[in-house]
Formats: C-alpha cells, structure tokens, sequence
C-alpha cells in the first residue's frame, strides 16, 4: 500500500554509534542499538540510513546466527589473505599493511538505508544489521545514523 503525507513537514535527526573492535575481522550487531534510536526519535515512519566512516569497516544486513557469523569471517579470510603480495602494503599511509582489507571491501557496502513504520525498524524476520570490521583491532570505529521521517 502507497501512502503519502501531503502538507507535512520532514523531520531529521543525525546521531553516531562508536564502537572499539579488538579482533582484526570483527562483525558487531547493531541491530539493538539502532532499534532504540528509532524507537526513541518519536517518528512514525521514515527511513535510517547507516553509514561507515571508514574505509575498512562497512555495514551489512544479514543474519545474527554464531556459526554463521564464524562462517563470515572464514569466507573472508579465505577470500583476500592477509599475507598477500600487495601494492599499497609497499608504503601504507598509516602504517598498517591492511591492503586486504580494503580488497575485502569491495565486496561490502558502506551504507545501508532502512524504512521504519509506527517506530519500528522494517527488517526481515531474520535480519540484523552489523558493523562488519576487516581492519582491527580500532580503538574508535563510527557509524552515522540519520533518521528522516515523520
């Protein structure tokens, strides 16, 4: 069903969620936190839209199950080694031979945008959202909420 707010005004609210990571691939759940931003903005309905302030740690929707989540960090070790023979590990910017990490990202989004109804996040019953860290461990990795809505 299309339903549309004719004479209403936009309302936006931009808050960060920080998060220290201790593991070199890390995947945190969010979903909790991000719920009770929601809930607490006083909004009907609208969307949030998650974004990365990094660029080896990205947001991902998928499923919050243990083995799974062991799984994900398996495939993408498997999927770009650390110890691989690459260019930016010559002379990195930061000091960091993370050059796997920022391959692993090509295959991640830094953002992720999700409508809420009557307050409540409109995910799928198996859906969780998550700070997926490929660089660790950080001592500050942020997360930009913006909720717009009304």
């Amino acid at each position: 069903m299309l339903s549309q707010n004719v004479g209403t005004s936009m309302n936006y609210l931009t808050q960060k969620i920080v998060r220290e990571t201790t593991e070199p691939i890390q995947v945190i759940d969010i979903t909790d936190e991000i719920r009770a931003t929601v809930a607490s903005c006083r909004l009907e309905q609208g969307q949030i839209t998650l974004v990365s302030q990094h660029t080896t740690a990205f947001i991902n929707i998928n499923e919050q199950e243990p083995r799974l989540l062991e799984d994900m960090v398996i495939f993408l070790k498997r999927l770009v080694p650390k110890d691989g023979d690459y260019l930016h590990n010559i002379a990195p910017l930061d000091g960091r031979d993370n050059a796997h990490s920022h391959l692993m990202g090509l295959f991640m989004n830094s953002s992720e945008t999700i409508p809420f109804a009557t307050g409540k996040l409109l995910l799928g019953e198996w859906q969780s959202i998550f700070l997926i860290e490929l660089d660790g461990p950080r001592s500050k990795r942020s997360v930009l909420m913006q909720i717009s809505g009304t």
